[in-house]
């Protein structure tokens, strides 16, 4: 038996005991820290179909569209209730000069992007559209500023052209372009991976010109500074060394992961894969939990009372590119493991709310583990996006530490938690989503609420017949939400069964 703990209490209570049974203890007594919604944050990059073609089709497209954009898209994404939207990149936000793509759309110039794929870009999605699409589907933007090819003069004017109420130049010119008022944007990157894409930077270098154009960005409200490529641990000790003393100037401190089972080189298919890749791909994905705790225990160390944001920016499931498609595009399919992997992910984003204020997953539409699928007039909602419904009950809700006991999930001598959960507070009711990780088997729990009475359940599930099912164009869907059968809760206990490889939502009322 394995036990994996969320609430620190429990786990020196129980950390000795061998358990009989499993077991899921919520300790609503406990529950204090607000779940931020932007962790169900999205990003959309100038990166292959994820906004040409994907949620932006022009408005002289025969698809069904608003001001160009995509009117399914819109509506699902309504419908997931997306909070935030970060854009234009990724590294594409490096080589991008916003004032390209303001203006008339006639005399836009365009440019080559040369990270993804050598197409060319002809700026005619810019900030103007991307604050509309943002109004449209109701999510909060994230700008990410160019620090790897651009200048703090061009950084301070797009700020400026965007949130002053004052006349100048630049706000001139957004009253020409069509916008007479200022748009409300608190999230604000200062650069995009600087150790790589973004400048190839030391963290001593690039601290240093953070901190040079932060003191330029007026209007920023949140300024969030690149962090750490995985476990560069030393990049986060020496921007927290750096600029713990300017915390005026730096809110967030970014943190991104890829999901890669097969590595960096080699990363594996996204639709033909067997048990011990899966359960490699889950390992890979519980990974993020280290992650968290060591750059975690780093911020701690300069910053006790938590005063700077960890930003997980970038996170998700990367595989290998469909076969036939554009290597540069990164267009792939998604099962119901990615749909575990986001399950699984998110709840360490939910039990670690304390230091994360927010997530993006890379990418919205048709790049890497993106929620959407587009192919002409036809559109797919993958297992992902299905996940991030389920889960959207967490969003400004408050946590509920849990004490979890389980089996082990063993593979080639390899053991994972056979369930990962977590749970919130909102609203008079108690939502726990929670994985079953096993392939193969059911498993039975008992689901314990301290502190708290409740008498009524209701349950969502997200499963499906193989590990490796997906929705297809075309098809009917193989992966999608469902309701669940759930008996009433006794004395504030709960027996369950949860199926095979599903990630459930389990709600209960007073």
């Amino acid at each position: 038996m394995r036990l994996q703990s969320f609430f620190i209490a429990a786990l020196l209570l129980v950390s000795s005991t061998v358990f009989a049974q499993n077991k899921i203890t919520a300790h609503t007594d406990s529950a204090k820290t607000k779940i931020n919604r932007d962790i169900y944050g999205h990003f959309a990059e100038h990166l292959g179909r994820c906004i040409y073609d994907g949620f932006y089709v022009g408005d002289t497209s025969l698809i069904d569209n608003i001001k160009g954009f995509r009117v399914d898209v819109i509506d699902a994404l309504q419908e997931m209730n997306i909070p935030l939207l970060r854009w234009p990149g990724g590294c594409f936000a490096d080589t991008y000069n916003w004032k390209d793509g303001v203006g008339s759309k006639k005399i836009r110039p365009s440019i080559v992007n040369v990270h993804w794929g050598g197409v060319t870009e002809d700026n005619s999605f810019g900030t103007h559209e991307f604050m509309d699409f943002c109004e449209l589907i109701g999510a909060e933007a994230y700008i990410n500023l160019n620090v790897g090819s651009g200048s703090v003069r061009e950084a301070k004017e797009w700020v400026e052209y965007m949130t002053s109420p004052n006349k100048s130049p630049m706000t001139e010119w957004r009253k020409e372009n069509g916008r007479d008022e200022p748009w409300k944007v608190k999230y604000w990157g200062i650069g995009n991976e600087n150790w790589g894409c973004g400048g190839n930077m030391t963290p001593e270098y690039y601290a240093d010109l953070y901190r040079n154009y932060a003191t330029y960005c007026h209007g920023a409200d949140y300024k969030i500074a690149g962090g750490a490529n995985v476990a560069d641990y030393n990049w986060t000790e020496v921007m927290m060394k750096k600029l713990v003393h300017h915390k005026h100037i730096v809110d967030g401190l970014s943190l991104h992961y890829y999901v890669h089972p097969g590595g960096w080189s080699n990363k594996g298919s996204a639709t033909e894969f067997d048990e011990a890749e899966y359960h490699l791909t889950l390992q890979k994905a519980l990974y993020m939990e280290e992650l968290i705790n060591n750059h975690s225990a780093i911020m701690d160390k300069y910053d006790p009372n938590k005063e700077i944001d960890m930003i997980v920016d970038e996170w998700g499931s990367w595989y290998d590119v469909e076969p036939g498609t554009n290597p540069g595009f990164l267009f792939q399919q998604n099962t119901l493991r990615d749909a575990l992997c986001a399950g699984m992910q998110l709840n360490m984003f939910n039990n670690h709310a304390d230091r994360i204020k927010m997530a993006n997953i890379a990418q919205m539409v048709n790049v890497i583990q993106a929620v959407i699928l587009t192919k002409g007039e036809t559109m797919v909602l993958t297992p992902t996006y299905y996940v991030f419904k389920m889960y959207s009950v967490h969003q400004d809700a408050t946590l509920v530490p849990l004490s979890i006991e389980c089996d082990d999930y063993e593979v080639g001598g390899e053991k994972l938690p056979v369930l990962h959960a977590s749970a919130s507070t909102k609203d008079g009711k108690l939502n726990l989503t929670v994985c079953n990780l096993d392939p193969n088997n059911d498993v039975e729990f008992e689901y314990d609420i301290l502190g708290e009475k409740y008498t009524k359940a209701s349950g969502q599930i997200i499963g499906g017949e193989k590990i490796n099912s997906l929705n297809e164009f075309g098809k009917e869907e193989e992966v999608t939400l469902k309701q669940f059968s759930l008996k009433q809760p006794k004395k504030g206990k709960l027996k369950l069964k949860i199926p095979a490889k599903s990630v459930v939502l389990i709600s209960l009322e007073k």
